[in-house]
């Protein structure tokens, strides 16, 4: 064996333990470049997620039914531009800038969550956004809450309290609608039937399939593998929708004794992959809205710029 190869094994080897005897990785410890890279595309697609995220719902400030709830929908969506701006952060530690995270996803080289890329049709889309969609971003947040690098597992633990909270607020949306008019309550089934298969395809391909999957569950970037946590939303959301009176579009769905967990339908892979390569029904009005906010921005962050060259040169 080479002193080459010693000297790169060691410190991954070291990296390795770390990680396994559960210490958070710092900004400046020592990292593999795998593992700095997979960070970079984890957190920054988190992050567009949150950004872009907010269109669905923010198109529903204007026509929230009252007073209450336009209030309610408007500070849900500046809480997503903060859990943007937190995640964005996390990934500058890592020596990424967010004009080179924010161009890329411009240039179509990084991803977002697919649900985002759905339109909402009515009211009670916001809703099923709130409760469904959130409630499968917290089960995947909670996981990451103990995520192996420590500024995104403090940005994570924030988040998930404020998720927890928008979770609530679709599901509160929800009750009168599914317990209202026939008409309301068309409403809201129809809002579940769109819905449903998009959200389970949040979580991604099945294991087998993922291609940064084992190295992040081996770095504990990762805690819990898709399957894992598809199969746990599944497991706290069929009450929730028994409790709501809305029947979930599965036909195959149902309860496994001897597994403890609900079977569920498979997938239709073939619209996820549609989806994330940028051919959904909403792929391109979301980017474009974003990539325009971000052009007519452009004076602000020259503002800004002016401003701390000043200061530092006064």
């Amino acid at each position: 064996m080479t002193d080459d190869h010693l000297s790169n094994t060691e410190p991954e080897a070291a990296f390795q333990e770390r990680v396994d005897n559960e210490i958070k990785i710092e900004p400046k410890d020592w990292m593999p470049e795998g593992y700095r890279r997979n960070l970079i595309r984890q957190i920054s697609q988190h992050a567009h997620s949150e950004v872009i995220g907010m269109q669905p719902e923010g198109n529903w400030i204007t026509r929230a039914p009252t007073l209450k709830r336009k209030m309610i929908l408007l500070a849900k969506v500046q809480d997503e531009a903060g859990h943007g701006l937190y995640l964005y952060s996390a990934a500058e530690t890592l020596g990424v800038t967010r004009e080179d995270m924010i161009g890329a996803l411009h240039e179509g080289h990084a991803k977002y969550a697919s649900i985002f890329n759905y339109p909402t049709l009515t009211w009670a889309d916001v809703g099923v956004i709130g409760w469904l969609v959130d409630s499968a971003a917290i089960v995947n947040q909670i996981s990451l809450q103990r995520t192996s690098y420590g500024p995104y597992s403090r940005a994570m633990i924030r988040i998930c309290k404020e998720e927890s909270f928008h979770q609530r607020q679709g599901f509160e949306i929800l009750m009168p609608l599914a317990s209202g008019s026939l008409e309301q309550k068309a409403m809201a089934q129809d809002a579940m039937n769109r819905w449903w298969w998009p959200t389970l395809m949040m979580f991604g391909p099945h294991d087998s399939e993922s291609v940064h999957g084992a190295k992040s569950m081996q770095w504990k970037i990762k805690r819990k593998s898709n399957d894992e946590l598809r199969q746990d939303f599944i497991d706290q959301t069929v009450p929730q929708a028994e409790y709501l009176g809305l029947a979930i579009p599965d036909p195959d769905l149902k309860w496994n004794e001897e597994r403890g967990h609900y079977d569920f339908g498979e997938i239709d892979w073939d619209e996820f992959r549609t989806v994330v390569s940028g051919n959904g029904l909403c792929n391109r009005e979301r980017l474009e809205r974003h990539s325009r906010a971000h052009r007519e921005g452009e004076w602000v962050r020259e503002a800004m710029r002016a401003c701390e060259e000043k200061k530092r040169t006064a």
